[in-house]
């Protein structure tokens, strides 16, 4: 299959702070394709190199073969760019929202209505296109935010964490219109926060950690790779830590079982990454109990993207 896009070796440094660091893929036509990393791996330094909004120092990047740096005007006129942070204006009607970013291509007349009318449809706000978003919820502003992305109807999709701070309900809505776009024939790159999003939409996922990926491949072929990897989550009663400070507690110890690979400590959980075959849990517990570590409760999770995404970087998603 024939990517539509190419990066190259892409590096983009701030001064002694290597952003991103050689990063190499390639966008398939048609996919959802996952971008996961911990805060600091450099995934925003990335979308917004893609995004045209920032200048890359070195690599190479080609949409449907034509270079970002020649071809810059064209290649926007390709994307739809679904940024985090709103992008809509509250006092003025939906519908004149979508009018306005859409005429910035060239769409204008019987065109730009029918357009228009059809992305606040894919997001289910044709009902509200007369009313002003400053009174929509924070999920249908989202909504409003993507709609603003699509109705020019782009071949690529780039959203950067379009779902956070909203309800269940409006980020489940999200999701079955970002299917049902890629349905249509729009590629998707999506990054996000929420590891279980990325499992139920994305085609392929890469993993970035300091810069570079770390990882790639479908959610099939992530979990075949680690399928012999259990991942237990030890929850410690807050008065455990009354007369230390959990900040600077040494959970070194952990080392000296036999099979543990990977230990994070966040909120009072030790994730602990271990080899499924050896039985560790008794010695784990154990070693909390001889530092006087009262155990709240414990769960075991085994394949899936979280457990992998732990394992390969020593961070939780939002680290």
């Amino acid at each position: 299959m024939e990517a539509i896009l190419k990066v190259e070796n892409l590096k983009k440094y701030y001064k002694e702070n290597k952003a991103v660091n050689g990063l190499s893929f390639d966008l398939y036509d048609g996919e959802i394709l996952g971008l996961l990393g911990p805060n600091g791996a450099g995934k925003s330094t990335t979308i917004n190199i893609l995004s045209t909004i920032l200048k890359h120092d070195n690599g190479e990047i080609k949409f449907f073969g034509r270079n970002i740096k020649e071809n810059k005007k064209w290649i926007k006129s390709q994307l739809g760019i679904v940024p985090q942070e709103l992008a809509i204006f509250e006092d003025i009607p939906a519908y004149k929202n979508v009018e306005f970013f859409t005429s910035l291509y060239g769409l204008s007349g019987k065109v730009l209505r029918k357009a228009v009318l059809e992305a606040l449809s894919m997001v289910g706000l044709e009902e509200k296109k007369d009313i002003k978003p400053i009174t929509f919820s924070g999920g249908m502003k989202r909504r409003l935010n993507i709609a603003c992305a699509i109705a020019h109807k782009p071949r690529i999709l780039i959203l950067d964490e379009p779902t956070v701070g909203i309800d269940p309900q409006s980020r489940n809505h999200i999701l079955q219109s970002i299917k049902r776009l890629r349905d249509s024939g729009t590629t998707i790159i999506y990054t996000t926060h929420y590891m279980e999003e990325v499992e139920e939409i994305a085609d392929r996922v890469i993993i970035m950690d300091s810069g570079t990926k770390i990882a790639e491949g479908t959610l099939a072929e992530l979990m075949e790779s680690y399928r012999n990897t259990r991942i237990y989550k030890i929850y410690i009663d807050s008065t455990s830590f009354k007369y230390m400070d959990r900040n600077k507690f040494k959970y070194d110890f952990f080392y000296e079982i036999e099979g543990i690979q990977k230990v994070v400590f966040t909120d009072n959980c030790f994730s602990i990454t271990t080899i499924k075959e050896i039985e560790n849990l008794d010695k784990i517990i154990l070693s909390l109990v001889d530092r006087n570590l009262k155990i709240s409760h414990i769960t075991s999770e085994e394949g899936n993207l979280e457990m992998i995404f732990l394992k390969l970087t020593g961070k939780k998603l939002r680290d």
